[in-house]
C-alpha cells in the first residue's frame, strides 16, 4: 500500500511517498481502509523535527504522519465493529512508521467512533482531534466563569468556543476582526481582535481579568495577562506553556483518543474543511498550511 511517511526532518520536500505492506491489527484493534486524512499543525511540527526536539517524539528512522482518519472498517478483528462499517478515529501513538496518511491504518477499537451521519469522510475527517482536543481541553478548567479562547477561527478554538458556549460559559474570543461575524456565531459573547497589549485590551472588556483561558494560538504570556490573579490557563503545545504569575494555575493538555466521547461530539459540531488533496500532494498540503490563514483543516485522500 501507499504511505507518505518522514526519514529526514524539514520542510514539506521531505515528505516521501513509500510503498509498505498492508498493516494487520492485533488483539483488540481494527483496520480501516482510509477514505480521508484530515492535516493538522502536529503534523507540520512531526515532519519538522519540533516535537523531537521538545521530547515528545523519541528518535525513529521513520515516521508516519496524520491523526485524523475516516473510512470503512477493512477487518475488525474481535471488536465490536463490522467489516464495512463507516468510522473515524484518532491516532494518538505519533512515534510510529505508520500514520493516516496511507492507504490502510491499524487503530485500537477504543480509539475509533462511528462516522456521523450525513457527512462524507472528507468532512467527517477533520473531526476527531479538533474536537477531542477541544473537549479535554474544556475539561481541565474548573471555572464556571468568563473563557478567553485565543485562535477563536480556527479548527480547535472554533470547537472550544461552540462547547464552552454549550456549557453556558461566557466566552470572549480572539480571532482577526475579519472573522469577528464566524466566531459570534460559534457563540462567543464578546470578541477582542488580536494584536499587541492583549491583555489590557481583554480587561476593558471583562475588569479585572478573565477566569481562565484555553490559548490555542499559542500566545502564552500575553494571553496569561488577560487572566485575573488564581485564574486559569490551558496550553496547547509542548514548551508553549508560560509560568504560573500571579498564581494562575497553568495546565497542558495531552490529548488522547476516546471512541465513546468522540462519537458524542461528533453529532454536536460541524464539519471544518478547508480544501481537498491526493494523498500524493501531502507536501503542497503542508505548504498551505505554513502560509496561514486557513478555516478549517484541509484533507487528504488517497
Amino acid at each position: 500500500m501507499r504511505a507518505m511517511v518522514v526519514r529526514r526532518f524539514g520542510g514539506p520536500e521531505v515528505l516521501e511517498a513509500v510503498e509498505v505492506p498492508v498493516p494487520e491489527p492485533g488483539p483488540g484493534q481494527v483496520r480501516i481502509r482510509v477514505a480521508a486524512a484530515a492535516v493538522n499543525p502536529v503534523d507540520a511540527a512531526t515532519r519538522s523535527g519540533a516535537l523531537s526536539e521538545a521530547g515528545v517524539i523519541p528518535p525513529r528512522e521513520v515516521l508516519g504522519l496524520g491523526w485524523d482518519v475516516a473510512g470503512r472498517i477493512d477487518d475488525a478483528g474481535d471488536t465490536r465493529f463490522g467489516v464495512g462499517d463507516a468510522v473515524i478515529g484518532l491516532r494518538d501513538r505519533i512515534a510510529l512508521p505508520l500514520g493516516a496518511y496511507a492507504e490502510y491504518l491499524v487503530l485500537d477499537a477504543s480509539a475509533v467512533a462511528p462516522a456521523p451521519p450525513g457527512l462524507s469522510p472528507v468532512e467527517a475527517a477533520t473531526l476527531p482531534l479538533n474536537a477531542l482536543t477541544a473537549a479535554q481541553a474544556l475539561d481541565l478548567v474548573e471555572t464556571t466563569g468568563t473563557l478567553l479562547v485565543t485562535g477563536a477561527a480556527g479548527a480547535v478554538g472554533g470547537y472550544a468556543v461552540a462547547l464552552a458556549h454549550a456549557r453556558k460559559l461566557p466566552v470572549v474570543a480572539v480571532a482577526s476582526e475579519a472573522d469577528e461575524a464566524l466566531v459570534r456565531q460559534f457563540g462567543a459573547g464578546e470578541f477582542v481582535p488580536r494584536g499587541p497589549a492583549l491583555g489590557d485590551r481583554v480587561r476593558a472588556v471583562v475588569p479585572g481579568g478573565v477566569d481562565a483561558v484555553l490559548d490555542t494560538a499559542l500566545l502564552g504570556l500575553d494571553a496569561l495577562d488577560a487572566v485575573r490573579g488564581g485564574g486559569e490557563f490551558v496550553a496547547f503545545a509542548a514548551g508553549a506553556a508560560p509560568l504560573p504569575l500571579r498564581g494562575v494555575r497553568v495546565r497542558h493538555v495531552w490529548i488522547r483518543a476516546d471512541g465513546e466521547r468522540l462519537a458524542e461530539l461528533a453529532g454536536r459540531l460541524p464539519a471544518r474543511v478547508a480544501g481537498v488533496l491526493p494523498l500524493a500532494e501531502a507536501a503542497a498540503a503542508h505548504e498551505r498550511l505554513a502560509a496561514g490563514g486557513l478555516r478549517g483543516r484541509l484533507v487528504l485522500t488517497p
